[in-house]
This record gives C-alpha cells, sequence and structure tokens, in this order.
C-alpha cells in the first residue's frame, strides 16, 4: 500500500479546553467533505447514460450493446464495494475517497476525448468496467469516517443526510452534462465535462476530509460523546489486519449475513420500480411519454424527506436500533407497491402518490442496512461490513431488477413482475427481523 493511503498518525492530543471547539469544527468540516466529494461520485457513474442516444446516433451501437456495456458499472461496483471496502479499512479515507473519484473522472474524460475509447463495445464495457471498480472506493471511505467522527446512537440521522448526496449528485450530473455541450459544443463533453468538474469536487474534499479524531488530536467518538457500544474496547483503535477484518468481524457475522440478504431484496425492490416506471406507467397506466418521465423523477425528490427521516427515527426513537425501522418502512412500502400495482390508470393522482410514496420509503432502508453493517462491526472493519451489503445489493438486487424483472415481463406480464416485487418486501422483511433481538442486545449499556 502506498504511503499516502496509510492510515494517518495519531497525535497528542489537544488540551482539554480545545478538544470541544476543534471537535466540534471539524466534524462539520468533514462531514461537508464526504458530502460533496460523494455526491461529485455520481457525476462521473451516472453521466454515462446521457451519451447513449449519442453513441447510437453517431456510432451505430444499438441498445442491447450499449445496454450490456452499461451494465459492466454495476458489476464492478458490486464486487468493489466489497474488496475495496476491506483496503478503505486499512486506509486513509482523507486520500482514498479524493483518488476514486479523480480516478474515474479521469476514465470519464478517456472516454470523451479519445476517438478510441468508444471505437468498439468491448472497449467501452472494460472502461465502464474500470470506472465501477474505482467508484467503489467511495462509499467505503464515506462510511470510515462517519464511524469515526459520529457515535453510534446520531450515526442514523448523519447517515440519513449524507445519504443524499446520492440525490444531490444525481440531479446535478443532468444539468453538468448539458452546460458541457453548451459550452463545448460536441456531445463528448457530456462525458469530459462532468469528469473535469468531478477532480475539482476532489482537491476540495482533500482540503476538507480528516481520517480520525485522533489524527487530529481528539479523542474517540465514543469517549468525548460517551457513547460506547457494548462490544467496545480500546483495542478496537488500532488498525486490523485483512484477514482480522474477513474473518474475525465479517465473515464469521450471522447478523452481517442476514442483512446482506435483505438488501439484496431491498435493492430488487427499489430499482424493480423505478427502473421500469416509465415503461410501466405508459404501457398499463397509460400515461403519456412525458407524464411517466415527470412521475418518475419526483420518485427520485421524494426519498429526500423520507431517507432523513428514517434516520431519525432509528435514533431518536429506537435509540440507534436500526431493524425497527428498516421493517416498518418495508411493511409500509409493501402496502405503497400493492396501491401502485392495483390503482386505475384513470386515477392518475393516485397512482402518482403510490409511486411517490415508495420512493419516500424506499431509499430508508437502503440508508439503513449500511448504517446498521457499519453498527455491527468495529470501526476498523465497517468499510468491508458496508461493502458485504452492497455486494448483495448491486451484484444480486440490482441485476435481477433490471435482467430477471425484464424477462419476467416479456414472458409473464405485469402482474408477475408486482408479485416478484412484493415477494422481496416481505423477504427484506424476514431477514432483517432476524437482527432484532440481537441488535437490541448490543446495544444494551
Amino acid at each position: 500500500m502506498f504511503n499516502i493511503f496509510k492510515p494517518a498518525a495519531h497525535k497528542p492530543q489537544l488540551t482539554s479546553d480545545k478538544i470541544d471547539p476543534e471537535y466540534k469544527r471539524l466534524r462539520l468540516q468533514v462531514f461537508i467533505g464526504i458530502f460533496i466529494g460523494y455526491a461529485a461520485y455520481y457525476f462521473v457513474r451516472k453521466n454515462s447514460s446521457f451519451a447513449v442516444k449519442d453513441l447510437q446516433d453517431s456510432l451505430g451501437y444499438s441498445k442491447a450493446e450499449l445496454g450490456f456495456a452499461m451494465s459492466a458499472i454495476s458489476i464492478a461496483y458490486g464486487l468493489s464495494k466489497f474488496l475495496m471496502g476491506n483496503v478503505s479499512d486499512r486506509s486513509n479515507a482523507r486520500y482514498f475517497l479524493a483518488t476514486g473519484l479523480i480516478l474515474s473522472a479521469l476514465t470519464m474524460i478517456f472516454m470523451g476525448f479519445s476517438p478510441f475509447a468508444t471505437s468498439s463495445i468491448g472497449i467501452i464495457f472494460a472502461l465502464l468496467f474500470i470506472n465501477g471498480w474505482v467508484q467503489g472506493m467511495g462509499w467505503p471511505a464515506c462510511g470510515r469516517v462517519v464511524v469515526h467522527w459520529y457515535s453510534i446512537k446520531e450515526r442514523g440521522t448523519a447517515m440519513s443526510i449524507w445519504n443524499l448526496a446520492h440525490n444531490v449528485g444525481g440531479f446535478l450530473v443532468g444539468p453538468l452534462a448539458i452546460l458541457g455541450v453548451e459550452l463545448f459544443m460536441d456531445w463528448q463533453a457530456r462525458l469530459y465535462f462532468p469528469g473535469l468538474a468531478a477532480i475539482l469536487v476532489a482537491l476540495v474534499s482533500v482540503l476538507l476530509v480528516r481520517d480520525t479524531p485522533q489524527s487530529c488530536g481528539l479523542p474517540p467518538i465514543e469517549e468525548y460523546n460517551n457513547d460506547y457500544p457494548k462490544t467496545y474496547d480500546k483495542s478496537q483503535e488500532k488498525e486490523f489486519s485483512a484477514k482480522d477484518i474477513f474473518f474475525k468481524y465479517v465473515f464469521n457475522n450471522k447478523m452481517l449475513w442476514f442483512i446482506a440478504i435483505a438488501n439484496a431484496f431491498v435493492y430488487l425492490v427499489r430499482n424493480g420500480i423505478i427502473n421500469w416506471a416509465p415503461t410501466y406507467l405508459q404501457e398499463a397506466k397509460h400515461f403519456t411519454a412525458s407524464e411517466a418521465t415527470w412521475s418518475a423523477s419526483i420518485y427520485e425528490l421524494a426519498a429526500i424527506p423520507g431517507t432523513i427521516l428514517c434516520g431519525l427515527m432509528s435514533d431518536r426513537l429506537f435509540k440507534g436500533r436500526r431493524a425497527p425501522v428498516t421493517i416498518i418502512y418495508m411493511t409500509i412500502t409493501f402496502l405503497a407497491v400493492l396501491l401502485y400495482w392495483l390503482t386505475p390508470g384513470e386515477t392518475a393522482w393516485l397512482v402518482n402518490g403510490s409511486l411517490w410514496a415508495i420512493g419516500f420509503l424506499i431509499y430508508g432502508p437502503v440508508m439503513l442496512i449500511g448504517v446498521q453493517a457499519l453498527d455491527l462491526v468495529p470501526k476498523k472493519a465497517a468499510g468491508t461490513a458496508a461493502g458485504l451489503t452492497g455486494l448483495f445489493g448491486y451484484f444480486i438486487g440490482d441485476l435481477l431488477a433490471n435482467a430477471a424483472l425484464g424477462a419476467v415481463v416479456d414472458h409473464s406480464g405485469w402482474n408477475a413482475s408486482f408479485e416478484i416485487v412484493l415477494l422481496s418486501c416481505g423477504l427484506a422483511i424476514l431477514f432483517t427481523a432476524f437482527t432484532w433481538n440481537r441488535e437490541k442486545v448490543l446495544l444494551k449499556r
């Protein structure tokens, strides 16, 4: 591992009168750093989808070819979030986060500037696979920062607000792509201009992010907040080996496997609804293309208040427990999916209301399962734990939501696809419920 990625060394602790103001200042600073840093990851994860029509029209690729190429991002990201999560656990988050973003940006800049990069589907697939792999450096680095700077009973709120970086970045990439084309007058700017913006944000994030409180002369967050998990001891402030992380804290943790499986079903519900919403609304509910597009767009915006409420409930109402809120949200999601499916298209307001309710609800469990993974292991294994849930979410849930549901609709119709989505809601609830009692024990003081 390069020296720059080594975890930041601990500094002598500041005097007691300086600790509180410095902690408050740096917590806000590092939070802003990981928020804007992760939002910028979406500049160079989602921008390739804006160039699909141009690649078709200018270079003659088919939808099937481009769909195959773009699947590389999901495949690589799911694997990388787990494997690079382990590297992240043994790295300085300040530089790990920025490096992944810069490498991702350079990949997309190369795709935009070099004719060779888009000369074949195989090359596009390879570049998008590389992009998806370095994208996996973002979430684990942010997770490492959060678990070191926020204690367990405030982590749900912190993560719910940080999680909005997904929505902010996903929203801003469109305007950036449009601005790039207007400035440079060529469609390739959809690829390289968001990459240039991402590099700028990466440099800002380096200025803001700090690895751990101890590297700034501050005590561990558990000591500062007097908020110690039952399993905490001071030995967990030392860096772990890769072997210990994998085999002592992750692979042998039955609770992690339960929520990883639950995450696969949560992702199937999330992407199974939103990825097919424009098509479903037009074919089954008789919306126009414009109406379906707006309905699907508001689905994403509805996630913002729902995610924040989810985090607040887990911290304030359930004192740091995640399973009860995930189960509540997924139960109501089940009812919203049922309403979305069975409501006649003539009642457009109810169709839209149920779709937006799903958007309000489903991103909460997506966020909270990630937080629960962080809670279930020591801080130094957080990235690997969250990576395991991400592996199941992207490599199983996301791929099934696209490929499997599409095949089900082709062969058996929309009703069969909704039966699968509803079953997935139930299975997500079931596997989360397996953690109910154990989580309660872990949080006892």
